[in-house]
């Protein structure tokens, strides 16, 4: 019988990164734009589940009187209330995990709004200040994603 200490034990079951986040990490493992972009998807993540809860509210009546409960709303009210409270949640989820497919979810939040407040605006109003946030964050992540993109060798 081969004997091992504790020692030896706990150098074979070092623990393993978690989703790419390594123990000892430096610099040079991932670039300065890269983690800047991750974090912005991250805070977007966040803003996307309160836009979704909030929706998710407005259905379920917690927010609002019952003069702007759901089912006195207009049926396009409805409709895009459900639509937004669907793919903002799903748009969160793709952004905290930093996947391709959770920014072209949010991408596609982003320009369902823009175009609901522009196009529509007996849906939600047509503010011109919801269409001015929406587009700042879209150009902000274009550049940090065109910068994360310029580090990361061909």
């Amino acid at each position: 019988m081969v004997q091992t200490s504790s020692r030896d034990a706990a150098k074979r079951h070092k623990p393993l990164p978690v989703l790419g986040i390594g123990l000892n990490r430096s610099d040079s493992d991932e670039s300065v734009w890269t983690r800047r972009l991750v974090l912005f998807l991250r805070v977007m993540a966040v803003l996307s589940i309160a836009k979704g809860l909030y929706h998710w509210a407005q259905i379920t009546g917690f927010v609002g009187t019952d003069d702007t409960a759901f089912e006195s709303q207009s049926m396009a009210w409805q409709a895009a209330t459900i639509y937004f409270a669907v793919i903002e949640l799903v748009a969160a989820v793709g952004l905290w995990l930093a996947t391709p497919w959770g920014a072209v979810v949010w991408l596609t939040t982003v320009v369902s709004m823009a175009v609901i407040e522009l196009m529509f605006p007996t849906i939600y109003g047509g503010s011109l200040v919801v269409v001015g946030i929406e587009v700042l964050f879209l150009a902000l992540y274009l550049a940090l994603a065109w910068l994360a993109a310029r580090e990361r060798p061909p």
